[in-house]
């Protein structure tokens, strides 16, 4: 394997992972449904060959109507994002670890970067929906989780049909944290 391959590797597993920090089903069914409609974008082997089962994709499914019905709603979007907060980051666990065993990468360092990304976008998201919530007496909840939602998608897909443009935007992410952190610094000097 290439490095250039492996960098895009690495790119889907993070796209998906920070996906699944959104909705832990979306990236989950869609490298499902991938794996099993078509031939090549991904090769689920292994002990992830379970995932584009029949059965695995019809609960996948099932469980992603409760998420996008429970996140629309104020206050049960707050107990649904408790909840999430194992499931997310264990859906990035997953994720990340399916998509970059062809590169060899350990799976237990696969699992927990797949944690940090995930557990880090659910902890953002789950901690500025209260906030928002309050401050728009929960009319902004259904619009933002829609968008949540469309992000966690195109993401997803992305993340398989085009990893060069993850890769691309974690360089541009990257690159504004770093340009922030020195800016701050400077200004309190």
């Amino acid at each position: 394997m290439s490095v250039v391959q492996a960098f895009l590797s690495l790119s889907t597993a993070f796209g998906l992972s920070a996906s699944a920090g959104l909705n832990a089903y979306i990236p989950l069914l869609v490298i499902a449904l991938v794996d099993r409609l078509t031939n090549g974008l991904i090769d689920l082997q292994g002990p992830w060959a379970w995932l584009s089962s029949w059965w695995t994709i019809g609960v996948l499914a099932v469980l992603l109507v409760v998420e996008v019905l429970a996140d629309k709603i104020p206050a049960v979007d707050s107990i649904n994002d408790v909840i999430q907060t194992v499931v997310r980051p264990t859906a990035g666990a997953i994720l990340f670890a399916a998509s970059t065993h062809t590169i060899h990468l350990h799976p237990v360092v696969a699992a927990i970067c797949g944690v940090i990304v995930a557990g880090g976008v659910h902890a953002v998201k789950a901690t500025g929906r209260p906030v928002l919530s309050v401050t728009t007496g929960g009319t902004a909840n259904p619009i933002v989780s829609t968008i949540e939602d469309i992000i966690s998608t195109i993401t997803s897909i992305v993340s398989l049909v085009a990893p060069y443009l993850v890769l691309a935007l974690m360089v541009v992410i990257v690159s504004l944290v770093v340009w922030w952190i020195v800016r701050r610094k400077q200004a309190r000097r």
